[in-house]
């Protein structure tokens, strides 16, 4: 019997979209942005200590091998033809701190995620030693001096991992966010493996100067860090090297940006004043500023958008940051045990309609913007006898559209002009009741467009636009139209404004739980979260409530 003809189709391009809860490889179609297949795979955290969040950098790097062979295969059986794939571009979740051994190829300690607050001590040391009338790390950076950035991980990674210190000592050791350790890898690694890195990740680090675009003398000084063991910086669109192994072998890496850079490209906020709200892990809100960095006075941060081209312009962008939203679908799941899967949740929250009066603030790696606040720690309150587990879960939808209301509240008052309505995206966008809340807690619109893989889009985007490559075109007129799902607001603004201000109360009450010095803390070096347990604020019989929330008759 003859071979089935392998379907012909423009050329396609494929996208590495590395995130703190999975990985993923994804191909589309550069004609018309149709994703045509992917392949997922969950990734392992492990919480050595309490605030302590890391990754096994090989498992990442496996599970991107992984994706990419079971992409190609799934290809394979739609008679669709991998010679087509013509580019690759790499998308990953920032500020995750590597170091490995250049001629080993292998990491000298596990990643330190984003998330990890480890270093809270060494931020309060270091905030001593800023002068209070020339934060020279803030108006370099754009970026207030927190536990979040790469800097303060690799400080702590010199300071007290010997394997590092040895590796520096004897110039062994690169660094790299996540983005570097699997360009460098996928390119040969100790095989002459390309070390770089972009701009947007670059801006993450709390070492690069955002106006310059380059590595900073006065902070790599400040922070202690050689300059020698960085990546180099390049564009966000461009050929940095060929893939060494697997299905796609002899094939350009030519697109890299930081996950939330990537969505804003991927939703094709090309114009100032565009903005977009991922939903994650964390949460992030950005608006794209144009050639021009605006600097917050309400707890924002001023980042690099992209640069798309060694060539082209580079644009910026306002950030909101949340640590925690589908971070708290996973913990209710994995910690608690009141859902079995993430899906779950949205059943639970649709049995009762209402958090009944149930607030829950999970701040279990301390508040993020607008407050930047490390002493908070989760909290539910609100509790009586009639509350179960439906009602918390439906207080952990909300508490996630709560802390996008307070990040687009800071970011409308900075930007002097309210946005009309929220473009969304992300793996949580897919619950319907996530979204209607939304819609109604923001009291503006939501919109959603139907292919919600806009991170890997973005990849894919930059890396078909490299020069070199030039399958997809940036041109206004080339873009494809996306369809769009609108969430209108529901309840009337009264309300809203009382379940708003009610969250805010909640909010202050987690605040100056827990301090470097407090005896909970044991070690005082470093600063507790509390990925297994959180404070209950009530004013329920403890005993009663466990059975109610566990769902017990």
């Amino acid at each position: 019997m003859a071979a089935a003809k392998k379907a012909v189709l423009g050329p396609l391009v494929g996208a590495v979209d590395q995130g703190t809860s999975s990985t993923r490889f994804l191909v589309f179609n550069s004609k018309t942005a149709e994703l045509l297949s992917h392949h997922q795979v969950e990734i392992k955290q492990e919480f050595p200590r309490e605030g302590w969040v890391e990754q096994d950098p090989k498992e990442i790097l496996q599970s991107v091998y992984e994706c990419i062979e079971k992409t190609c295969e799934k290809l394979g059986q739609l008679n669709i033809d991998i010679s087509n794939i013509k580019a690759i571009g790499v998308s990953n979740q920032r500020e995750t701190t590597v170091v490995w051994d250049k001629l080993t190829g292998e990491p000298l300690y596990n990643a330190v995620v984003w998330l990890d607050l480890r270093t809270q001590s060494t931020v309060e040391n270091l905030y001593k030693r800023i002068p209070g009338n020339n934060n020279f790390v803030k108006s370099k950076t754009g970026l207030p001096l927190s536990t979040y950035f790469s800097a303060v991980k690799l400080r702590w990674l010199l300071d007290n991992v010997r394997k590092v210190q040895k590796a520096v000592e004897e110039n062994r050791a690169l660094f790299g966010t996540i983005d570097s350790w699997l360009i460098w890898s996928l390119t040969g690694g100790v095989n002459g493996g390309v070390h770089c890195t972009d701009v947007t990740n670059a801006s993450r680090t709390m070492l690069f100067n955002i106006h310059s675009l380059e590595w900073d003398k006065e902070l790599c000084d400040f922070f202690g860090i050689p300059m020698e063991i960085l990546p180099n910086v390049r564009s966000s669109s461009e050929i940095y090297g060929l893939m060494k192994a697997g299905a796609l072998e002899g094939m350009p890496i030519s697109g890299c940006l930081g996950d939330q850079s990537a969505a804003l490209v991927g939703q094709m906020c090309f114009q100032d004043g565009q903005a977009k709200n991922t939903y994650g892990t964390g949460c992030f809100l950005l608006c794209n500023t144009g050639h021009k960095c605006v600097f917050s006075e309400h707890g924002l941060l001023t980042t690099v958008a992209y640069k798309l081209g060694r060539d082209k312009p580079v644009y910026y962008a306002l950030e909101g940051s949340v640590a925690i939203a589908g971070a708290v679908i996973r913990w209710l799941r994995d910690n608690l045990g009141i859902i079995k899967s993430s899906e779950e949740i949205e059943k639970l929250a649709k049995e009762v309609g209402t958090s009944y009066g149930c607030y829950f603030v999970p701040a279990f790696s301390g508040l993020y913007a607008p407050y930047w606040e490390p002493s908070a720690r989760g909290i539910i309150c609100g509790l009586t006898q009639f509350t179960n587990k439906c009602h918390i879960a439906f207080a952990a939808l909300e508490a996630v559209c709560f802390q996008t209301r307070e990040i687009l509240d800071a970011m409308n008052r900075d930007c002097g002009i309210p946005l009309s309505h929220l473009q969304v995206d992300g793996g949580m966008t897919s619950n319907k009741i996530l979204m209607q809340l939304q819609a109604d807690i923001l009291y503006i619109p939501v919109v959603k467009p139907s292919m919600p893989e806009t991170t890997a889009l973005g990849a894919a985007v930059a890396a078909g636009a490299a020069e070199g490559v030039g399958v997809w075109s940036l041109e206004p007129e080339d873009l494809s139209a996306v369809t769009m799902e609108w969430f209108e607001p529901q309840i009337n603004a009264e309300e809203s404004e009382i379940r708003y201000s009610t969250w805010k109360k909640a909010v202050m009450k987690s605040m100056g739980w827990v301090t470097t010095q407090s005896p909970e803390s044991g070690d005082p070096s470093i600063f507790r979260s509390l990925p297994l347990g959180i404070f209950i604020v009530s004013s329920m019989v403890m005993l009663i409530g466990a059975r109610y929330i566990s769902g017990i008759p």
